[in-house]
This record gives C-alpha cells, sequence and structure tokens, in this order.
C-alpha cells in the first residue's frame, strides 16, 4: 500500500476550503519583505549553544541555499529541520550581518 499523495501527516480537517497542495513547493518572498527571528536555544542540545533562525517564508531549496551561505561566511556546523536554520555556537551579531547584508530583517529572541 503506498502513498498517492504527500499530506505531512494531515488525517483530517474539519476546513471545508481545505486542500492539499500538490506543489510542495512555495515560493519565496523578496529578503526585504520577510522578518527573521534570531533564537538563542540551549535545552535539549547537550549543554551546547545553538542559534535558530525562525520566520523564513519560501521554498527549501532557497533556506537550505541561505543555510549554507551563512555557514560558509562564519565557518561554523549547521542544517535545516522543519524550516528553520540551526547554527552551531553563539555568533549572533555574524549571523545578524550577514542576514541584514542580504537584505533581510531580523530580530533578535532572547539571552
Amino acid at each position: 500500500m503506498g502513498k498517492d499523495k504527500n499530506r505531512d501527516g494531515y488525517v483530517y480537517s474539519t476546513n471545508d476550503q481545505f486542500s492539499f497542495d500538490d506543489d510542495q513547493s512555495e515560493e519565496s518572498l523578496a529578503p526585504e519583505d520577510q522578518l527573521l527571528e534570531i533564537h538563542l536555544e540551549k535545552k535539549g542540545r547537550g549543554g551546547k549553544v545553538a542559534i535558530v533562525v525562525k520566520g523564513f517564508v519560501g521554498d527549501t531549496e532557497d533556506l537550505k541555499d541561505l543555510c549554507k551561505l551563512i555557514k560558509s561566511k562564519c565557518g561554523v556546523g549547521g542544517t535545516v529541520k522543519n524550516g528553520e536554520i540551526i547554527i552551531q555556537g553563539d555568533i549572533r551579531p555574524k549571523v545578524t550581518d550577514i542576514l541584514e547584508k542580504e537584505g533581510y530583517k531580523t530580530k533578535r529572541i532572547g539571552g
């Protein structure tokens, strides 16, 4: 029994206008139209600090490209999970500068 559609875990919806999108790619907003939140997180990471960039609206490939840019300019590790960029270490000033040079609006949250 194979799945005929990718439904992202949805089984049932009470919304009459709800429909499953066959095309999963979402067009990315222009950088100047986005507000990215830069969070500092320590919990659940074995005592290590990580920066989580939240609020990106767009295609997963564009998000991965942005993550790759940050990682290469900062010389750190990181990944993309659940629509968020996770960067190792507390380098918020560098990440903020990189995102602002790319045209994104940023906001520091926490810590």
